[in-house]
């Protein structure tokens, strides 16, 4: 079989989700239980590192932008900076993968590695979630339960004289001048500056090197991930697939998110032979699921986990259906919205980071009052 530059670029991103895998494991890099720490316990150690990976992600988005070496345009995958604001479908799918990852015990990257470290009520999540994410994506059940709704609420910002959803573009129009890549990039690197004060204005976060290694690679690999899909490898990798008789899918600019990838996985799954769906999302989850799994054997860390009582499959599976759902709704996860999108500045990236966050804490706050009731 000839190599071909679409080859160059999975085989790379496979690398780098590897790597990422294996650290997310061994940092304990969560952002469900970023926000558990801080809701039940008022610890910021994990919320700090779900901050730095942005700030990170933001701040390399702005330099390569600023540098002329990616160019960020309303058609990435998913299309954060859409002059189409869906303010509603933002918020209510963050809310629902919020919740469901609460009821799942962690978002799509967790679950990977907990399936890496064996837990087996992770994978059920993942089957489950992944058909969620297979139907909202190929089937009728987006256009028939939540389009009229979508379309019904989101701000066409293009009629109104505004081409792009990013803040800077958003500044430029309420000061009557057009948006500028310079502007697009101040704006990046002053929210990124922000949250890293922020950060590290915590003496105990500054000493903790697990969340502080896990922060950065996070954002690091959500960079590289724009700069192999949208660098200088990424026309050729355009051209190929323009010119292919079977054509790739997703040959977009793009970076890491794990909800849509699941159902596209499945699909993959679903004609094998069928090689042009292997794309970025399916070769990145895998290279997590694969770097979580290496991590757990060497360190002697795999154990095998199932469900304590039927009430916890529930709690799981219910869980599981609404990050599919949820997920492909918000137009990405606690990773794909709340990283790689508020890393482009988009402002529904930030509603779903807001709504995703908020579901998550109130279930929190429901469970524990449940809890304390029954005792």
């Amino acid at each position: 079989m000839e190599l071909t530059v679409h080859h160059q670029v999975l085989a790379t991103v496979f690398v780098v989700a590897l790597i990422l895998g294996a650290i997310v494991n061994k940092t304990n890099f969560c952002t469900m239980g970023a926000v558990s720490d801080w809701v039940n316990i008022g610890d910021t150690g994990r919320m700090r590192a779900w901050l730095l990976a942005i700030a990170v992600a933001m701040a390399g988005v702005a330099g390569l932008e600023l540098a002329g070496v990616i160019t960020m345009a309303s058609d990435t995958f998913p299309p954060y900076r859409t002059s189409g604001f869906a303010w509603l479908r933002y918020l209510v799918g963050g809310a629902m993968f919020g919740i469901g990852m609460t009821l799942a015990s962690g978002c799509g990257s967790k679950t990977l590695t907990r399936i890496g470290g064996g837990n087996l009520k992770s994978l059920v999540v993942l089957v489950i979630a992944a058909v969620m994410s297979y139907l909202m994506m190929f089937s009728p059940l987006y256009a028939i339960l939540f389009q009229p709704w979508v379309a019904a609420s989101t701000i066409d910002l293009a009629a109104h004289g505004i081409a792009a959803q990013d803040i800077g573009s958003l500044i430029a129009a309420a000061g009557g001048v057009a948006p500028s890549p310079a502007l697009t990039a101040a704006v990046g690197a002053v929210i990124a500056l922000a949250l890293l004060v922020y950060v590290f204005r915590s003496a105990e976060f500054r000493t903790s090197f697990d969340n502080i290694l896990g922060g950065v690679s996070v954002g690091l690999a959500v960079i590289a991930g724009w700069f192999i899909t949208g660098g200088p490898l990424a026309q050729a990798w355009k051209e190929y697939a323009d010119f292919a008789s079977e054509v790739p899918s997703r040959v977009q600019v793009q970076s890491f998110t794990f909800i849509s990838p699941m159902g596209d996985t499945l699909r993959y799954l679903m004609e094998p032979a069928n090689t042009t769906l292997i794309n970025f999302g399916v070769v990145a989850l895998a290279g997590m699921l694969c770097g979580a799994t290496v991590y757990a054997a060497v360190t002697r860390s795999f154990r095998v986990e199932w469900f304590a009582s039927p009430g916890d499959f529930a709690n799981h599976a219910i869980g599981a259906v609404l990050m599919g759902v949820g997920g492909v709704l918000a137009m990405g996860c606690t990773f794909g919205q709340a990283i790689t999108g508020q890393s482009t500045t988009a402002l529904g990236s930030f509603l779903a980071f807001a709504a995703i966050v908020a579901g998550a804490a109130a279930t929190m706050k429901y469970q524990y009052w449940r809890l304390m009731r029954e005792d």
